[in-house]
């Protein structure tokens, strides 16, 4: 297949984002990258906010965009990056989510129990790469953090990388939430490298602290909303419910598509034949199943799946404590006499659970600060008590979803 020398996509958020490598245009005509077309960036988010319909495909070349201007900062700085660096800095981080399966987080380790989507991207990358002939080696150093110049992982993978400058501008974008909006431009300005370690120049301090105020804030206002958290909670129960019953006699939930193999085959090892059904999974697979089984007559199942559809969703409280368990046991059987249904399976319509949010983790990667004078601080120990006090302090609540009772 001939591929074009340069390519120029026009992109909402950046404007136009130009591809000039033959490589890199190899990779995303792989149908194992065009798969990300078909999977949302943030799963039920639409539910809440109806612009968020952009894809893990969107979110990429976004973090491939953003990794150049980084990469060309930095080169501008008299940083030693070669041309092979580059290129695999750039696959890399195109690669980054590219093992997400079906509605992206909501989802993780419901079909393929115990395998996460960054263990199952790095085994996509290494089948890609026998089949690219060891051209994605060095992508593949960078991205585990094996190679000798650990800045490039960062870019790739810490606290301040272009995966999560592009999420945070991309998210705000798209559901129109303007607290997410972020300096991502001044911040790649004031990136430098200083013993082999990605840092920002003190000047940059700032524009730091906005965007550790703007994740949290996106955390909790979008990712975390608790309708957001309701919808994705029931796409859960569904997937349960369906694992559940899958087998029982008398009921057909099979949809002729390679979720079927995680319902009926899979061993709970992501082995060649699973990672090979994997990579057939998309949101439309899901969607379908969903649609086909609320016809179904698994009442639980059918009653889910018509609340999803019809976006009936449930009604979900948070607070800083736990919720009283003789309050839910109620709330279920209430349920369990209002449905016809048995306590056991009133626990699909009324469950508890937690959500939990560190902006700023002080056990994983530093934002390091390097001042004029050479002396390097962690963005906590810098005199500012916003940072250290709230940013890296977690956030837990209790979530409590139940189906609203009928009058």
């Amino acid at each position: 297949m001939a591929f074009t020398k340069r390519k120029i996509i026009n992109d909402p958020v950046y404007g136009f984002i130009t591809i000039d490598n033959p490589f890199i245009l190899q990779i995303i005509a792989h149908p194992f990258y065009q798969r990300l077309r078909r999977i949302h960036q943030m799963a039920m988010a639409q539910l809440v906010y109806p612009g968020a319909v952009h894809t893990r495909l969107h979110h990429s070349l976004g973090a491939y965009h953003l990794m150049s201007q980084a990469i060309g900062e930095l080169k501008g700085k008299g940083i030693d990056i070669s041309p092979e660096e580059e290129t695999a800095a750039k696959a890399a981080i195109l690669l980054h989510d590219i093992g997400h399966g079906p509605f992206s987080h909501a989802l993780e380790n419901q079909l393929a129990p115990g395998a996460d989507h960054e263990h199952i991207g790095l085994m996509i990358m290494h089948q890609m790469n026998e089949a690219l002939g060891g051209e994605l080696s060095l992508a593949i150093q960078l991205f585990t953090g094996g190679y000798h110049k650990p800045f490039l992982h960062q870019l790739i993978s810490g606290q301040l990388d272009v995966d999560r400058m592009d999420y945070l501008t991309r998210d705000s974008f798209f559901t129109g939430v303007s607290e997410g909006v972020i300096g991502y431009d001044r911040i790649l300005k004031m990136l430098t490298v200083h013993n082999n370690q990605l840092m920002v120049e003190g000047k940059g301090i700032y524009s730091v602290e906005k965007f550790l105020v703007a994740r949290r804030q996106m955390y909790w206002q979008v990712y975390l909303h608790k309708t957001v958290l309701a919808a994705e909670k029931m796409l859960v129960k569904i997937i349960l419910r369906a694992k559940e019953i899958f087998n029982n006699p008398g009921i057909s939930l099979r949809i002729s598509s390679p979720l079927d193999y995680f319902f009926e085959t899979f061993t709970g090892t992501m082995d060649e034949e699973a990672l090979g059904q994997f990579c057939l999974l998309d949101d439309d697979d899901v969607l379908f199943a969903i649609k086909k089984w609320s016809r179904g007559s698994d009442k639980v199942l059918a009653l889910l799946c018509n609340c999803v559809l019809n976006r009936e969703l449930f009604k979900c409280r948070l607070q800083s404590e736990p919720f009283d368990e003789d309050m839910v046991w109620q709330k279920k059987m209430a349920l369990a006499k209002q449905l016809g249904i048995s306590k056991e399976e009133a626990g699909y319509f009324a469950f508890t659970g937690e959500a939990t949010n560190t902006t700023y983790r002080l056990a994983d990667e530093t934002i390091n600060i390097l001042f004029k004078d050479g002396t390097v601080k962690d963005i906590v120990g810098v005199d500012d008590p916003l940072i250290h006090q709230t940013l890296s302090m977690p956030v837990k609540k209790f979530y409590l979803c139940e189906m609203e009772a009928s009058s």
